[in-house]
C-alpha cells in the first residue's frame, strides 16, 4: 500500500565554496529524490553565521511533497550532504551543504537521529524568515520578532544581487 504524500519543510544552507550554487544544486537534487517533489521554495538569503564560524551563509527553505518516511527523508538529505562534500570536523563547522528537516507534516518526532519540529528552528532567523515565505501560518509573529536582531538579507536586496 502506497503512503499518502506528506508535506515537509527542509532548510538548506552552505558557506563554503560556491554556496549559492550548492543550495541551487541541492534544490534540484531534492526534486529528484524518489517519491518526492519540490512544491515551493523561498528566496535565497545571505546570513552571518549563527552559533557557527566561517563566511556568510546562503540559506533557503523548500516545501516538499514526499512519500518517504521521515527517517528515509533524513537519510536522503544526509546522502546529498555527503555528495556535496560535507564534513563534520566539529560542531557547527563551516559546511559545503547543510540540509535539515524542519517540519514533517504535523508529526512530532523525538528519536536519537531525528527531532521534528527541528529543535532550534525557533531561534534562527535564517530558518524562520524563509519558512514564513512558504508557510506564514506555521511561523508565529512572536517567533519572528524574537529573531529580529539577527541579520538576514534576501539576495535580491544585495547590491547587484551577488553574494558569497
Amino acid at each position: 500500500m502506497r503512503r499518502d504524500p506528506v508535506t515537509a519543510f527542509i532548510a538548506l544552507g552552505a558557506n563554503l565554496g560556491d554556496a549559492r550554487q550548492a543550495v541551487e544544486d541541492a534544490l534540484q537534487a531534492l526534486d529528484r529524490l524518489p517519491d518526492t517533489r519540490v512544491s515551493a521554495r523561498s528566496r535565497l538569503y545571505c546570513t552571518a553565521p549563527h552559533e557557527a564560524t566561517g563566511p556568510d551563509f546562503i540559506n533557503a527553505v523548500t516545501r516538499l511533497s514526499t512519500r518517504l518516511t521521515a527517517p528515509q527523508l533524513l537519510l536522503s538529505l544526509q546522502a546529498l550532504e555527503q555528495q556535496a562534500g560535507r564534513e563534520r570536523p566539529y560542531v557547527n563547522a563551516p559546511r559545503t551543504l547543510d540540509l535539515d528537516v524542519l517540519l514533517y507534516g504535523d508529526a512530532t518526532i523525538d528519536s536519537p537521529s531525528l527531532t521534528v519540529p527541528h529543535p532550534r528552528m525557533w531561534q534562527r532567523a535564517f530558518v524562520l524568515c524563509p519558512l514564513a515565505e512558504l508557510a506564514p501560518d506555521r511561523v508565529p509573529q512572536a517567533c519572528l520578532q524574537a529573531v529580529a536582531d539577527q541579520t538576514i538579507t534576501p539576495l535580491t536586496a544585495l547590491a547587484g544581487g551577488h553574494a558569497p
